[in-house]
């Protein structure tokens, strides 16, 4: 009998033994207008009809050959007479020059910024007085620079900033404003009410200062609380340990991680837990750590994870008491009798690995509940990991916060207790659940001041607002850590008649008004000893030697255990999370937050209910690609314990079943022009600051459509291999070259590798060679590279509009790709066939536990650059040290280079996005134009743009070795997204230079290229992903 197999069968086969990878589940469907989108080059037609009239009469002109020539050379000249005529701006020299400011030189500055969420230890680039990009200050190995604290440089420029003090939403003088607290204060104390300052948690021992002199004045009471709260956390410790407080984790020590719902990557307790992580996941080492996580909500934590178990919210406290039982049985302590947790095999294989790895491992839990802390400490307690990856000598001050004080709170404001309320850094009408209340509640204390550089939401219901300083022209102090000193330092005189909260504190407690002094004094006598201020100013960070006490376990879990394991049957739960991006929401008005897209549903511009792609089946919900590829969705009524908002839906894969995520920060109306409006604001479900919710309802509201702003399917490269390659850790200890096969082409002279084939004329490589490897172990997606090439190089924002039609300007992205391990081998294992196995893949259903991968795509400064040979103009060209150039006054927008790109990195400016009113952002004011980079142009209408590799930056260092008679030294010249990568993903240098980092990571078995069937020679190198797994 003859074999007869099918084009379509052999197709079906050879695509289910490789991993396939996809960037949303419209891919999966057969949707002809979506199909049509991804064969065209760009998502609109260029307009034409203006120049060559009705397209249907075309064929019946008389146009001839010369005549289109002549319209073509009017055009080239008319375009560069147009590039000729700039406006004449009047430039004013210094009358004075600045002390150490040179014209067209960067000064950097020491300081450091905290806004009750992140801490990090920065220095700042200042030009000409104008702090325009930040970066890590390396003297300092805690925190860590994620997206928002890169972006926090533009809010210094925020045109919403309140320029003077309000009284009773008047300007009024600073004088008057002193005048009318002091009183009101004193009255309050007279009649014994409360003074109660409401802040968030403070980590300034200046400031402190300041407020215990404050308090002891008025008899006034400080309370605090996190916006994302850490206080249950802070109060099963207190229970464990004896103390309330959180420790460090050094995640760079543990071999063994396992997380329940702690987005550690993300927004967990501090930002400086990616490097320690991405420390312990470099696969030279046989010790690269495994990880595990449980969450209901796909993170960027478990997009990061080694293994990744979707659990049902509610189920969450059952799986995590499994664990313990598991641990408590090895350890020989007793167990709590409870169900069988449905994740039992995923249980197990943590439990074993954990025990193998006691010392060595971690366990932490995200969420604000009590009784999850409890039985967590136990488990590492059980684990010998207090005092080796939890370290209680070495403490984190970043969460102080307590829940029940805010509750009382309201309670004695609503009894007319109260008789002055300070908000700073706080905005409770807006974050609360009760914000409504608080707000009502008010109304019955006599004096009610706000510290808030804007009138948001709660400063537009005080009596008083006394717009604080940014913390870029401000004095003070940190103490993030035990034996961590930090200072902040002003870089920007105030920009308005603002005047710093402590300033305002020590006039009304008659300290005077000059805070640098305090903080000096302060520092002197209590912290430096014998260093010098200037020294410490210098440096930006002092370290001391101290130490806390060491803790010992003391508790117990049984009632904690027997309340988490009860389940909550068929309801449907709500998670509440944060973004990477606009966080808890004090960032909304940052436009370059609003457009960074979300890490993992790749959405802008939005808050969203996202929900798992099997139960949106059972309720009827659909996302659908519209022609030009922008994603529409339906929209739903969501309830929680009696409070409704109207949602868009979004489908997730890799959500859990019948759990709803919905994101924090959004339905500000008090932000600014960019924050105001945008999504809903999901804080009102957040009762007693509980962000698991069950007994939720979703109604489908009827004929109801929601436009999102995506950008998972702008410039893909779907359809071609060899985008992500992977492979395990134990196969690549094996084989350094597992997962990185060298690809053959086949030709005359038998199979040759790719950059063996060539008809291209080699450049001459004789003086730099710029190359950048990325490690996609060490990329965890959180986007911070994406904002640093903003800030650096002028990259406009578009907005919602124009994201819809696929008009990003991101010079940088960073995709996401969700992959399967569906095979040929898995399917004979499991009794599956073959072609049963690929086409389950396929299903939605079946997403929930599928596996991420984060790759980071800028141009990819091609040596056989396919852009430059089809540009007519030259306006894009090689340089001789391997970099791909753009002549902006070259550009005519032909816009065949972006055809030309097999990467779709190049942007192409559709309107002028400066001074221009449909895009009121930052570019369309003086003020916000303060954070532009003088050394990079700021593009127009019609002009081809993409990442330079900075450069300006490059010609900056070489310059400088120059005047110092120097080489340049290996790791000298940097980008601003290799500066901005904590995690050390991206290597940046010289690979002529064979003592760089990137000459070593372009020697490195897991290096390959991008597309490299295509031959064009790229200077960006990838690394292979490798997981630490155990293969079936």
């Amino acid at each position: 009998m003859v074999n007869v197999t099918t084009n379509l069968e052999k197709e079906i086969i050879k695509m289910a033994t490789k991993k396939t990878y996809f960037q949303g589940l419209g891919e999966l469907v057969n949707n002809p207008e979506l199909e049509k989108f991804q064969k065209n080059e760009f998502a609109e037609q260029l307009p034409t009809e203006a120049f060559l009239g009705d397209d249907e009469k075309l064929s019946e002109s008389s146009t001839s050959r010369r005549d289109f020539l002549k319209f073509l050379g009017f055009s080239t000249a008319a375009a560069s007479l147009a590039a000729c005529e700039a406006p004449i701006q009047k430039v004013i020299p210094f009358v004075v020059k600045p002390e150490e400011t040179i014209a067209g030189e960067a000064n950097w500055y020491a300081s450091s910024f905290y806004d009750g969420n992140d801490f990090a230890s920065l220095l700042i680039k200042n030009r000409e007085g104008r702090p325009i990009f930040l970066k890590t200050n390396d003297l300092c190995d805690k925190g860590g620079i994620n997206a928002r604290v890169q972006a926090s440089v533009l809010n210094l420029y925020d045109s919403a900033r309140l320029h003077t003090p309000l009284a009773n939403g008047e300007e009024a003088s600073w004088s008057t404003i002193d005048a009318s607290v002091v009183k009101g204060l004193n009255a309050a104390k007279d009649a014994g009410k409360q003074v109660v300052l409401l802040s968030s948690t403070i980590i300034s021992p200046s400031t402190k200062a300041v407020i215990k002199e404050f308090a002891s004045k008025y008899n006034a009471k400080h309370i605090s609380y996190d916006v994302l709260s850490a206080s249950a956390m802070l109060d099963a410790n207190l229970e464990s340990y004896g103390t309330r407080s959180l420790p460090t984790y050094h995640f760079d020590k543990a071999d063994v991680v396992v997380s329940f719902a702690a987005d550690f990557l993300g927004d967990w307790l501090d930002t400086g837990h990616g490097k320690d992580y991405a420390t312990k996941r470099n696969p030279k080492a046989a010790t690269m750590s495994r990880h595990f996580q449980f969450e209901s909500n796909l993170s960027m934590t478990g997009a990061n994870a080694d293994y990744r178990t979707p659990v049902k919210a509610s189920e969450m406290g059952l799986a995590l008491v499994n664990l313990y039982n598991l641990i408590a049985t090895k350890a020989g302590a007793s167990t709590v009798n409870v169900a069988t947790s449905d994740y039992s095999t995923s249980i197990q294989k943590a439990a074993n690995d954990l025990w193998k790895a006691k010392g060595k491992s971690l366990v932490v839990a995200g969420g604000n509940d009590k009784n999850s802390h409890l039985v967590v400490n136990a488990i590492n307690d059980l684990l010998s990991n207090n005092g080796s990856t939890i370290d209680f000598t070495k403490r984190s001050n970043l969460k102080q916060g307590n829940d029940a004080d805010v509750t009382t709170l309201i309670s004695d404001m609503k009894a007319g207790k109260v008789g002055a309320v300070i908000a700073y850094n706080v905005n409770p009408v807006y974050n609360l659940a009760q914000g409504s209340e608080f707000a009502s509640a008010l109304a019955k204390v006599d004096l009610s001041v706000s510290f808030a550089e804007k009138k948001d939401e709660t400063a537009a219901v005080m009596n008083f607002v006394c717009p604080d300083h940014n913390y870029l022209e401000s004095w003070g102090d940190a103490n993030p850590y035990t034996g961590v000193n930090a200072l902040v330092q002003p870089t920007i005189n105030p920009l308005f008649k603002t005047r710093q909260a402590q300033a305002s504190l020590m006039t009304w407690t008659g300290l005077g008004a000059d805070f640098y002094a305090y903080v000096k004094n302060y520092w002197n006598k209590n912290i430096l000893g014998s260093t010098s201020w200037n020294t410490a100013l210098h440096d930006g960070v002092f370290m001391t030697s101290t130490s806390e006490k060491s803790v010992s376990y003391k508790g117990s879990i049984s009632s904690a255990a027997t309340s988490l394991a009860k389940l909550s049957g068929n309801s449907i739960d709500l998670v509440l999370y944060s973004k990477t991006g606009i966080g808890s929401g004090e960032f909304a008005n940052n436009p370059w937050l609003q457009e960074l897209p979300d890490h993992i549903t790749k959405n802008t511009w939005d808050n969203y209910l996202t929900i798992s792609p099997r139960y949106a089946k059972e309720l009827g919900f659909e996302n659908e690609n519209v022609s030009n590829g922008a994603l529409n969705g339906d929209v739903a009524d969501l309830t929680v314990n009696g409070v409704t908002l109207r949602v868009p839906v979004l489908i997730q894969p890799g959500q859990a079943y019948k759990t709803l995520g919905l994101a924090v920060g959004y339905g500000r109306n008090g932000a600014g022009k960019a924050g105001d409006g945008i999504g809903v604001n999901a804080f009102v479900f957040a009762n007693n600051f509980n962000t698991t919710l069950s007994g939720a309802t979703l109604v489908k509201v009827e004929d109801a459509v929601h436009e999102f702003a995506s950008t998972q399917l702008h410039h893909t490269m779907m359809g071609r291999d060899r985008i992500v390659k992977e492979t395990t850790l134990g196969d690549f200890l094996s084989d350094p070259t597992s997962g990185n096969e060298q690809m053959m082409l086949a030709t005359h002279k038998g199979p040759q590798a790719p950059e063996k084939v060539t008809l291209w004329e080699e450049h001459d490589r004789d003086v730099h060679w710029w190359n950048l490897s990325i490690d996609l172990n060490g990329c965890t997606g959180c986007g911070a590279c994406v904002i640093a090439c903003h800030s650096e190089n002028n990259v406009p924002v578009v907005g919602k509009k124009e994201i819809r039609n696929s008009r990003d300007m991101h010079w940088l992205r960073i995709d996401r790709y969700y992959s399967s391990d569906m095979t040929e081998e898995s399917a004979e294992e499991d009794g599956v066939s073959t072609i049963d196995k690929f086409l389950a893949m396929e299903v939605a259903s079946e997403s929930e536990s599928l596996k991420v991968v984060f790759q980071p795509v800028m141009c990819q400064h091609c040596n056989h650059a396919p852009c430059e040979t089809v540009c007519p103009v030259a306006a894009t060209s090689h340089s001789r040290e391997g970099l791909n150039h753009m002549a902006y006054n070259r550009c005519v927008g032909t816009r065949y280079c972006a055809n030309n790109c097999p990467y779709k990195v190049r942007r192409f400016n559709w309107f002028n996005y400066s001074e221009n009113e449909d895009f009121d952002f930052y570019m369309n004011d003086d003020l916000g134009k303060m954070v532009l980079n003088p050394d990079v142009v700021v593009r127009s209408r019609g002009v081809m743009e993409k990442c330079s590799m900075c450069v300006h930056m490059l010609q900056k260092v070489k310059l400088d070795a120059k005047k110092d008679g120097r080489k340049l030294r290996a790791e000298e010249a940097q980008t601003a997204c290799s500066i901005a990568c904590d995690t050390g993903a991206l290597t940046f240098g010289d690979v002529l230079n064979e003592e760089s980092k990137v000459f070593t990571a372009s020697k490195n078995p897991r290096a390959y290229h991008l597309l490299e069937e295509l031959n064009t020679q790229p200077s960006v190198w990838y690394q292979t992903k490798v997981r630490n797994v155990t293969e079936k």
